[in-house]
């Protein structure tokens, strides 16, 4: 998702987070698994709809151009999802992880 915008006017009106679910739908039916944004780590306006709407945050950076960034990944498949709650310790391995990882 890049370069989205609701002007000021028409804002708290439910319609960036129609916008994500809307995207979210269209690229899941497409065939794709992960959903990637980057973020001023101060653009709430943003990232509160995004993380309402399941995104979770991936990574921080610090760019010299744009300050502190944060990254969002919403998984249109699930078991990425559990994968990616395991990797950051939200989540106990499953025999499925597990054997993804080696560890089974």
């Amino acid at each position: 998702m890049v370069s989205s915008a609701v002007l000021e006017r028409h804002r708290r009106k439910g319609i960036y987070s129609a916008l994500i679910a809307h995207s979210i739908e269209r690229l899941s039916k497409a065939g794709f698994q992960l959903v990637y944004s980057r973020h001023c780590a101060t653009n709430n306006d943003v990232i509160i709809p995004k993380l309402n709407a399941g995104f979770i945050i991936s990574k921080m950076e610090i760019d010299d151009r744009y300050g502190v960034l944060i990254h969002l990944h919403y998984y249109t498949n699930s078991y990425r999802r559990r994968i990616m709650d395991y990797r950051s310790g939200q989540e106990t391995p499953d025999m499925k992880i597990k054997q993804v990882f080696g560890l089974a």
